[in-house]
């Protein structure tokens, strides 16, 4: 069974920086794109990166100079480190398959604010 377990997340001040891992079990990971989503109240959950098996990453334009994906697949992780972060990146963040599939896991809330 596939689970997904995400860390790393907490209270920020603007202009911080988080990095959050996510380990997953079950499977084989290293054969996976892997994506970060998010989702902030109200909203729909949004797609913030990816990275391919291969290592290549792609970002949404909103996260784009500031937020680094990686991957370690020894340790079956991928991690999204946080920079510049702004109040508008307040949000539950999961990590997932991309294309997503079913097993989300409880997410890793983080709070920009002064």
């Amino acid at each position: 069974q596939v689970q997904l377990v995400e860390s790393g997340g907490g209270l920020v001040q603007p202009g911080g920086s988080l990095r959050l891992s996510c380990i997953k079990s079950g499977g084989t990971f290293r054969l996976y794109t892997m994506g970060w989503y998010r989702q902030a109240p109200g909203t729909q959950r949004e797609l913030v990166a990816t990275i391919t098996r291969n290592g290549s990453p792609n970002y949404a334009d909103s996260v784009k100079g500031r937020f680094t994906i990686s991957r370690d697949n020894a340790k079956n992780t991928v991690y999204l480190q946080m920079n510049s972060l702004k109040p508008e990146d307040t949000a539950v963040y999961y990590c997932n398959f991309y294309p997503p599939s079913d097993y989300w896991g409880q997410g890793t809330q983080v709070t920009v604010s002064s």
